[in-house]
């Protein structure tokens, strides 16, 4: 199987792609189908561990198709996602300055956290 850089997969995305004629429905499209992905996601890690129900093909061809949406949202607001990946690490690393997560780290400016350290 070839290997794609991002911004290959990005544009052959479109090509497998429904075409809308409302930008509305498209977006709605992009987001709710994301959020559902990812959803699939989370259930096949939860029967994979609570269920013993191996689930580990379903967890990547989830991810995949969650990428596959998120490529999608990029190319609808026309944005780089290599880019908006760079984009990102700049920020984790930026907010977790220590080399990893921790609590402190993860708090924001006008929010409550409870979490025990």
């Amino acid at each position: 199987m070839e290997k794609l850089n991002l911004k290959q997969y990005q544009e052959l995305c479109k090509g497998t792609a429904q075409n809308f004629d409302c930008p509305h429905k498209e977006i709605m499209s992009w987001g709710l189908g994301i959020s559902g992905e990812a959803g699939d996601v989370a259930g096949c890690i939860k029967k994979t561990v609570t269920h013993k129900n191996d689930q580990t093909k379903g967890i990547r061809e989830n991810i995949g198709d969650t990428l596959w949406y998120a490529a999608m949202i990029c190319n609808f607001y026309g944005w780089d996602f290599d880019e908006v990946l760079a984009e990102n690490i700049a920020k984790l690393k930026a907010r977790y300055n220590s080399g990893g997560f921790t609590h402190k780290e993860a708090q924001r400016e006008n929010t409550r956290v409870d979490w025990n350290e």
